[in-house]
């Protein structure tokens, strides 16, 4: 009978060192990859950087004063980090958001395009709530000179 006690009393320190050590490994495993997405992050906002500046070489421009520009780069560099994380249909998504953005913030839009900003950013806030399963239906959209619901969307909606 003692016999069989002291074997239970050893099984149950070995799983208990089984969970221990499992759960530590699972520990470890989120800090190196939050210590990887930091390092990734660090370095993306490095090569934005960079890539402001051979921006505003190739316009002609000197050193990137412009608040608009920075803002621009961040915007990019943010997109990045989204592509990193995020499922095909979010990245996608946020990048064509992005690239109305930029778009219109370079003053480089088409007349087709002006619309599409709004489609745009349709479609990436329903790709991030996908995203994030919060399991509502799509937001309604209605157009604002008519104050009706739009029943077409220009681009593709991701589920």
């Amino acid at each position: 009978m003692f016999a069989l006690i002291g074997v239970l009393g050893t099984v149950g320190t070995l799983v208990g060192q089984h969970l221990a050590t499992r759960i530590e490994v699972q520990c470890d495993r989120q800090q190196r990859t939050g210590a990887l997405r930091a390092e990734l992050k660090e370095a993306l906002a490095a090569a934005q950087r960079g890539e402001l500046i051979l921006d505003h070489g190739a316009l002609g421009l000197s050193a990137p004063e412009d608040a608009q520009d920075e803002k621009l780069h961040d915007l990019w560099l943010v997109k990045k980090a989204v592509e990193l994380v995020c499922s095909h249909e979010m990245a996608q998504a946020a990048y064509d958001y992005t690239k109305a953005l930029h778009a219109h913030l370079r003053n480089t839009v088409t007349p087709e395009q002006v619309s599409n900003k709004r489609d745009y950013r349709y479609a990436c806030m329903e790709a991030a709530r996908a995203a994030l399963g919060s399991g509502r239906p799509r937001v309604q959209r209605w157009s604002l000179t008519t104050r009706r619901p739009l029943l077409r969307t220009a681009i593709p909606i991701f589920t």
